[in-house]
């Protein structure tokens, strides 16, 4: 099964940050996918640009390193990726001075779309977008992408926003999160709009709770430095998984359009209660056998920063009012794992004699490690002897459903060329950033007031026992971390 590829028009993408390690990994590995697959039009170009002195010949070669590392080999790669090769460029950048900028604006071209990717600090987004517009790069049919962290709090993502409206427009400027790029996240709005079976269930009538799990197997081995000023909770939670809370929470919008979209997701956010310290649990890892612990990496004894947390969310609404949402992310537990999971009402009765208490049906969508759809359903158990039921789920991996021949877009390839495209629909809107922050602040503020402190938890755990307890309190069970 080949997939069909709609190319994009022409267009020059000028790629601040280009030698650096997501650059390398994600950004120009998922370029040449595209190109690879026909997408990318003969005429478009990618421009590297960064402090680092180097020609274009020592960028196309960095380049061509990374994507022999980075990526699986395929048939003809060597021909293709010369050809790739030769679509790019690169220009010495000292963004916080004037060195570069008219070098920069030589190269680009008037009658192509341009691009502007921001793989850089979050404190150089509003510095580079304000170059661009005093030197005359940021033309009306510019786009500017930027990476998260997107602010800190909400009054520097204010800030943010301000620096970056002074130069764009709001439709100009896409604020990238991944995990709305992944193949899973939206095959959840198709299973919910495109399909007359679930929408009608989907609501607090039929749905006992939701769970939402992004558990990391790794540390925060090199990343000490920034994630201590973090943590989970605006590392994970206040952007991907009030992200993924929103696509599931919120309301059919009336057209599949970036601001109909949004403008539904915006809504679930501002319909968030505030959240009780009670029904949250922190946690950081401690030291096991022949390891560090999170405060071995962060190199800070006193860090009282979460690299786990646990929340239950109510979304005050009519079609979710009385349906907890858990939401649960942590470094170094059990298994790479991240899934939203729709867990149904028990069935109210039972007519099978000797038969004991039914359980609801289990939707899953997952998104890592093997991205795909199961549903948990009761059946009879085959043979005679008796009517007996079992569980078992109905599995549909996209690898198996769709060919092992049909290679999986990275989120990257696919957000990219949304931004080629002018579609906004995947990615966060200001007032949607906003209304986050302004959701996950006073939480933040509550542990900072009453000086609390992270539970411990094993590494290779589920996370503290205070994570289990808030569920077990209600009845309930985390769904097992790694199957």
């Amino acid at each position: 099964m080949v997939s069909r590829v709609i190319p994009v028009d022409p267009f020059d993408l000028v790629l601040f940050g280009a030698t650096g390690d997501l650059a390398k990994r994600k950004i120009l590995p998922g370029l040449f996918h595209r190109f690879e697959v026909g997408q990318m039009p003969p005429e478009a170009r990618i421009i590297g640009s960064a402090r680092t002195e180097m020609d274009a010949e020592a960028f196309r070669q960095s380049t061509k390193d990374a994507i022999e590392e980075f990526t699986p080999d395929s048939p003809n790669r060597a021909k293709t990726l010369a050809a790739f090769l030769e679509r790019l460029d690169y220009v010495t950048v000292d963004v916080s001075s004037d060195q570069g900028w008219q070098d920069l604006a030589q190269v680009l071209r008037p009658d192509v779309v341009r691009a502007f990717y921001l793989s850089v600090g979050p404190s150089l987004f509003a510095d580079i977008a304000g170059r661009l517009h005093e030197c005359g790069l940021a033309t009306p049919d510019s786009r500017i992408v930027v990476e998260k962290p997107f602010g800190r709090d909400l009054a520097s993502a204010r800030a943010l926003n301000e620096g970056l409206r002074a130069c764009f427009e709001e439709h100009q400027i896409y604020r990238i999160d991944h995990y709305l790029g992944k193949e899973t996240v939206q095959n959840l709005m198709a299973l919910r709009f495109a399909n007359s079976l679930f929408e009608p269930l989907w609501n607090a009538t039929h749905v006992d709770h939701v769970q939402i799990t992004v558990a990391e197997s790794i540390g925060i081995d090199g990343r000490g430095a920034y994630y201590d000023q973090s943590g989970a909770m605006r590392d994970m939670v206040q952007n991907h998984l009030v992200q993924l809370l929103c696509l599931t929470a919120m309301e059919p919008p009336s057209k599949f359009t970036p601001n109909a979209v949004r403008d539904e997701k915006v809504k679930v956010i501002e319909a968030l209660d505030p959240v009780e310290p009670a029904d949250i649990a922190r946690g950081q890892y401690r030291a096991d056998t022949g390891g560090d612990s999170y405060r071995d990496h962060v190199g800070n004894s006193s860090s009282s920063t979460e690299s786990f947390i646990a929340m239950k969310v109510s979304v005050a609404n009519w079609r979710w009012s009385g349906t907890p949402f858990y939401l649960r992310t942590g470094k170094r537990l059990r298994a790479r794992e991240s899934e939203i999971a729709v867990v149904f009402r028990d069935p109210p009765h039972t007519i099978f004699p000797n038969v004991g208490r039914l359980r609801g049906n289990v939707l899953v969508i997952r998104l890592q490690p093997d991205e795909g759809i199961t549903l948990r359903t009761t059946i009879k158990d085959p043979g005679p002897g008796g009517l007996r039921l079992s569980e078992v789920s109905l599995d549909m991996s996209f690898a198996d459903a769709l060919g092992a021949d049909v290679r999986q877009q990275d989120a990257y390839e696919r957000l990219v060329m949304d931004v080629i495209r002018g579609d906004q629909t995947l990615f966060m809107r200001g007032d949607e950033v906003e209304a986050a922050w302004a959701w996950v602040d006073p939480i933040i503020r509550n542990w900072e007031e009453t000086g609390d402190q992270p539970a411990a938890y094993d590494p290779g755990s589920s996370g503290p026992e205070e994570a289990l307890m808030l569920m077990h309190r209600d009845g309930r069970r985390w769904r097992h971390i790694g199957g």
